[in-house]
């Protein structure tokens, strides 16, 4: 089975539904050799890995009516801002002007201890509408993927939780630099995507399409 494909969709038009849920997808980090480029393992660059997860994501979006969907980065080579600031200033605007229900950011993490590993989401505080769509999305993607769960974590000076005027999560997929977790980074980036479209679904219990690719 085949998944959807992405390249000929433009996430950013309009569409007429109006009661749609409207995501805004991020796919975290510019470019390498642009301002606010993500990190880097085992030659895999995390600004690749969450260009084509958000990607897969807005295409599973796009094929479910309840939702409209927008993305940070349309293309490969686009780059946000022309600093680590303004890159993230743009990305908050883009999704508060629009304006979105619900922000989502994609990320892959890294650390200078190879033996970590596993998946995280961050939220700007507990309590929170973002705080359990986090955890609806992370229990999905562990279940899916395999990753270990490493929890809900709050990090309130994350520019994109603190300064977006919806509830926003930023997911942390898995480590590039654990030998185990770049294999899921490589190979599952489509069920990473799905992974977050099923925990959105039941945070707004929802249920699946029958005719999405799973």
């Amino acid at each position: 089975m085949g998944y959807p494909a992405y390249n000929s969709i433009d996430y950013n038009r309009k569409r007429c539904d109006i009661l749609a849920i409207k995501i805004f997808v991020d796919q975290g980090h510019n470019p390498t050799g642009s301002p606010n480029a993500g990190a880097e393992g085992f030659g895999v660059r995390e600004e690749d890995i969450t260009y084509h997860v958000g990607m897969y994501l807005a295409a599973i979006l796009e094929a479910d009516y309840r939702f409209e969907v927008r993305v940070s980065r349309n293309t490969p080579t686009e780059v946000l801002g022309t600093s680590n600031a303004s890159s993230l200033i743009r990305r908050v605007e883009l999704a508060n002007s629009w304006p979105a229900d619900y922000f989502i950011s994609i990320h892959a993490n890294a650390n200078t201890n190879p033996a970590i590993n596993g998946s995280e989401v961050y939220v700007y505080r507990t309590e929170s509408e973002a705080f359990y769509l986090a955890e609806h999305i992370l229990s999905e993607i562990v279940r899916r993927v395999g990753t270990k769960n490493n929890g809900v974590r709050v990090n309130s000076s994350l520019y994109v939780l603190r300064r977006t005027t919806m509830p926003a999560v930023l997911v942390e997929l898995a480590y590039l630099t654990n030998e185990g977790d770049i294999q899921y980074l490589v190979e599952d980036q489509y069920q990473f995507a799905y992974a977050i479209y099923v925990g959105l679904l039941n945070y707004l219990n929802l249920p699946q399409l029958e005719n999405l690719f799973g």
